[in-house]
């Protein structure tokens, strides 16, 4: 009888721990995204002043640091595509300084082309993935994410690769606040935000693929759509409908995109 019991209450069981399972997870949800308010706010960075301050992170990093292109005696990295660009920065509420950048490369005409097409155009093996193949106001490419080094203090944050945005997942965990990468994810949720905001449908990326991994691994599923090419370093093509985005994150990141997605709202 104490079987019988016991075998019709597991229905029961496995309901309430699936409740407490939920609940646990919209907690962390939600310290993920009060968190990162805390302690950062996503800029769209409108005015010449906000754009430098993203011309300077990027020479530190892509210059200084990395060596990928050559110091400016200005100390800010600018090329081509920055006049049709959209550029975000993270700012560090309490210090008032900035603590990372990431642009996003619109096309309004023909004459606009990405970077991907022009220096990328024969890797992308994908022909359904031209970017040719969609109408110019819908596409876009994501690029010169950047974290400056005193912003990776934390033994978590440094691993190689981090400058640019990529996530230690051997040691991360959504749920440990200690281990988040609020800066970085933050930057690609600004991007995100950003291209959602303004009616884009299909994102590009030229970028290593540990770092697709780790996109894939926080929920945004960038799709590799040629080979791994010689271009700043290994790196593939990838692209992405920024539409799945919300739906493909976890809770914890669907969060933090809506609190973002507010933010960024005011100052659009």
């Amino acid at each position: 009888m104490k079987l019988i019991q016991r075998a019709t209450n597991l229905p029961v069981i496995g309901s309430l721990a699936k409740k407490v399972q939920k609940i646990l997870a919209d907690r962390h949800a939600k310290s993920i995204a009060s968190h990162f308010s805390y302690y950062l706010r996503p800029c769209f960075a409108e005015t010449e002043a906000l754009k430098n301050e993203s011309f300077k992170i990027r020479h530190g990093v892509y210059c200084d640091e990395l060596k990928f292109e050559e110091p400016r005696q200005s100390g800010l990295e600018t090329d081509e595509f920055d006049d049709h660009a959209y550029h975000c920065l993270i700012q560090h509420k309490s210090r008032g300084t900035y603590a990372g950048t990431v642009r996003v490369i619109y096309s309004s005409s023909e004459d606009q082309i990405l970077p991907i097409e022009k220096y990328c155009q024969s890797a992308i093996g994908n022909e359904h993935l031209q970017p040719s193949r969609f109408e110019r106001q819908r596409i876009a490419e994501i690029s010169r994410l950047a974290v400056p080094a005193e912003f990776r203090r934390r033994s978590v944050d440094k691993h190689q690769g981090a400058a640019t945005g990529a996530i230690n997942m051997d040691i991360y965990s959504e749920q440990e606040l200690r281990c988040f990468p609020f800066i970085a994810v933050g930057l690609y949720l600004s991007a995100t935000s950003l291209v959602l905001q303004k009616g884009i449908d299909h994102c590009f990326v030229m970028m290593e693929p540990r770092l697709a991994r780790s996109l894939r691994f926080v929920g945004i599923p960038f799709e590799q759509i040629g080979p791994v090419v010689d271009y700043h370093g290994k790196r593939a093509p990838y692209h992405v409908n920024p539409n799945r985005i919300p739906e493909t994150l976890s809770p914890g990141f669907k969060k933090l995109l809506s609190s973002i997605n507010s933010e960024m709202l005011k100052q659009l």
